[in-house]
């Protein structure tokens, strides 16, 4: 059974800092590109961020380069979003998911092979 799971989310006050995570299991890892969304209900989904074993440097949003950091852990199957200088702005539920193939065609691509259930977070000013 294909799982993506998000964890980490909750509420912190701006300008702090937040570190999610997404627990992947059921497919090949090394061959898919994982990336992280958020959505704000009435909006549609706009991406943030991806990393694969196939690429050499996570791709960014212009929206969240230089404020937040994607790396993985290889040996836990195991994507991270470290968020900081969080503004009131970033509230939202964050979905990690995952496209077979590289980031490009990941940060391209409106649509994934799998998604997680999304973890809520909330910013406060």
């Amino acid at each position: 059974e294909v799982q993506l799971v998000e964890s980490g989310g909750g509420l912190v006050q701006a300008g702090g800092s937040l570190r999610l995570s997404c627990a992947a299991s059921g497919f090949r890892f090394d061959d898919y590109a994982i990336g992280w969304f958020r959505q704000v209900p009435g909006k549609g989904r706009e991406k943030l961020g991806c990393i694969s074993n196939s690429d050499d440097r996570p791709y960014y949003a212009d929206s969240v380069k230089g404020r937040f950091t994607i790396s993985s852990d290889n040996a836990k199957n195991t994507v991270y979003l470290q968020m900081n200088s969080l503004k009131p702005e970033d509230t939202a539920v964050y979905y990690c998911a995952a496209l077979w193939g590289i980031c490009l065609r990941f940060m391209e691509k409106d649509t994934n092979d799998y998604r997680g259930q999304g973890t809520q977070v909330f910013v406060s000013s």
